[in-house]
């Protein structure tokens, strides 16, 4: 088998795609129907409804225990890999988000007026823990729908 047969093959790996891809891709309608205006520039962003961090973990490390067990060393390992993503999306990168906020007001406030151009730094770098769940979720149910579509091959 080639590499890339050898990736279509590997539910794991199907099933990890189509949530990063899935959790990407709903970010632009779900911030449609919430704030009424489209925002294609999430689709290549972090944060946003809902994580994809989150979903791309989440349906790996259950795709991993439904066909490799849930008593697999493989199985652990993505599930604590999947906790210090989850972390650090609602956590360590939602609170470098608001550090950037409050530095770019402060910027605002203290060159307001003057021609000095400064970069703003990027706000949305984390998630609220609504997009989290979100993630978790929509992880989740991918993981099942791929895994009642590709079945485990019994012998």
């Amino acid at each position: 088998m080639t590499v890339v047969e050898d990736l279509l093959n590997n539910r794991v790996f199907i099933t990890a795609i189509l949530a990063w891809f899935l959790g990407q891709f709903l970010k632009v309608p779900i911030e449609y129907l919430t704030r009424r205006r489209w925002n294609w520039a999430l689709w290549f962003s972090s944060g946003g409804m809902p994580s994809s961090h989150s979903s791309l973990m989440v349906a790996t490390t259950l795709s991993i225990g439904l066909y490799y067990g849930f008593d697999s060393p493989v199985f652990a390992l993505a599930f604590a890999v999947s906790m210090i993503v989850v972390y650090d999306a609602a956590g360590v990168r939602r609170q470098a988000g608001y550090h950037a906020q409050k530095i770019n007001l402060l910027f605002e406030e203290l060159f307001s007026g003057h021609p000095i151009s400064q970069e703003r730094l990027k706000e949305v770098l984390g998630h609220t823990p609504r997009q989290v769940l979100g993630g978790i979720v929509l992880g989740t149910l991918i993981a099942l729908a791929v895994y009642g579509l590709m079945p485990p091959n019994t012998p």
